[in-house]
């Protein structure tokens, strides 16, 4: 087969940057990644400037033909207003196969410039070569092998990060019954290097994949417990992990179902407060969690001491942050949860950070966003007032033990950092003597600021506090 026509010289072609064009293909190649599809992007350029962009999308659109090659065209042939596209150059990232080809045939594209060479389908020179048939009534020139590394890094990423995705799918098959945020949503998270711990053997999980993170040696003298509150998940203790580590304890972060990473029953039916506790507590046990030192907030705070009340001899006391007893929980603060319950567009970041008032970050928001960003993946926020409703009763008997020893704090968010009205100080201190009345007689277990919320700087602090106010 006669090779494709030779570019012919031009001395304005030396000027062409065609890395240039094609990291904007690349750009959109990334795009195409983060959106499960095979990360090929593409660009139409006429005259100096950008006229089509595409990327694959045929997962995405249900179409066969929604190529990234495909979508450039057609988005360059509106833009232009006319289905004959001569004196353009398609700059590509993976080598197109025969139907894009054909595509740029008929098009009458002047030039192709591709990165990366497929020699599975390639039909610009690598299996076959339409490019090469001096018989057809038109001849695009191309150009191969542009920023080549750079495209071929793209896509080897992207299909090792699909085959640990489908071997981890192998080992922990997905039920019918729920759902599973792919991992990549969790992707680069800031201040987040460790992997989670997946198992689905758990009696009461129903075959769910869980997540933990667990850090941190096995016989330490002190394992962290960490339960973060609805909405949020295990990255809200991200300031104070790595604290405990460098005092040498184990930490446990465990997301209960349909938070975090761990899968998300598709219906809230599936969801109870009873079945939370039965879960954790066998969670804890399969973990050996032992010397566990409980730090919850809010709902989660009172499911972990649920489990501690059953399981007291793996338990030596507990942080609790804004652990509002159930008949005082302030309305403003269940209303503003009802939201995510009520609200299917509801935004989880961006209401977390307005709670706690934190300026607006957009990564930071993400991450929070991240377990709920797709349709149907709401069921937890959707049961979440009623799971609350029916926590336990605050085991009255195991704080009093706790207190008595030094071996509990209760705590609050400063009013000062709410967005939204809630209790003060002394309402939330009033709040709680009047479920434990010991809390009266030890006034050190309510320390008026141990910075616990979202911010790095007072995070550490608190956690800092921690572990001085309960070293073995």
């Amino acid at each position: 087969m006669p090779a494709s026509p030779p570019l012919p010289p031009d001395a304005s072609d030396a000027a062409v940057d065609h890395a240039h064009w094609m990291r904007h293909a690349l750009r959109l190649a990334q795009q195409a990644a983060e959106a499960g599809e095979v990360p090929v992007g593409a660009v139409v350029v006429y005259q100096g400037q950008i006229v089509g962009e595409g990327r694959n999308a045929p997962i995405a659109s249900g179409d066969p033909t929604a190529h990234a090659e495909v979508q450039a065209l057609r988005d360059a042939a509106r833009r232009l207003g006319n289905y004959r596209l001569e004196g353009c150059t398609l700059y590509v990232t993976l080598e197109p196969c025969t139907m894009c080809s054909g595509a740029m045939l008929h098009a009458r594209v002047g030039r192709l410039v591709y990165g990366a060479a497929e020699p599975k389908t390639g039909a610009a020179g690598s299996v076959l070569n339409v490019f090469g048939y001096p018989a057809i009534n038109h001849q695009t020139q191309v150009l191969r092998g542009v920023l080549a590394e750079e495209c071929a890094a793209l896509l080897a990423r992207f299909f090792q990060q699909r085959r640990q995705a489908h071997r981890a799918a192998a080992v922990h098959p997905l039920p019918d019954t729920a759902l599973r945020v792919p991992d990549r949503a969790f992707a680069d998270l800031p201040d987040w290097p460790w992997q989670p711990r997946y198992r689905s053997d758990l009696p009461s999980g129903q075959g769910l994949r869980l997540a933990a993170v667990d850090e941190g040696p096995q016989g330490a003298t002190l394992t962290w417990l960490c339960l973060a509150a609805s909405p949020g998940w295990g990255w809200a203790f991200r300031h104070l992990i790595p604290v405990f580590l460098a005092a040498g304890h184990r930490v446990v972060v465990p997301d209960l179902p349909g938070w975090g990473r761990s899968d998300q029953p598709k219906k809230p039916q599936a969801h109870s407060a009873a079945w939370h506790q039965q879960l954790l507590q066998e969670w804890v046990e399969a973990l050996d969690v032992r010397h566990a030192m409980l730090l919850g907030q809010g709902d989660a705070a009172r499911l972990g001491l649920a489990v501690a009340s059953q399981q007291p001899q793996r338990f030596v006391g507990a942080w609790l942050h804004d652990a509002w007893p159930t008949d005082a929980l302030p309305p403003a603060w269940s209303d503003w949860q009802l939201q995510a319950a009520r609200k299917p567009r509801w935004p989880v970041g961006a209401q977390l950070q307005q709670a706690w008032g934190l300026a607006p970050s957009a990564v930071e928001q993400a991450a929070f966003d991240a377990p709920f960003a797709a349709a149907g993946h709401r069921a937890a926020l959707q049961a979440a007032p009623q799971c609350r409703a029916a926590l336990p009763a605050v085991p009255a008997g195991l704080l009093h033990d706790w207190l008595a020893q030094g071996r509990c704090w209760v705590t609050r968010t400063p009013q000062a950092a709410m967005q939204h009205p809630v209790c003060s100080a002394s309402e939330y201190e009033a709040a709680w003597k009047q479920v434990l009345p010991a809390l009266a007689g030890y006034p050190q277990a309510m320390p008026s600021n141990p910075g616990l919320d979202w911010g790095r700087s007072q995070a550490d602090g608190g956690a800092r506090r921690a572990v001085e106010y309960f070293r073995p």
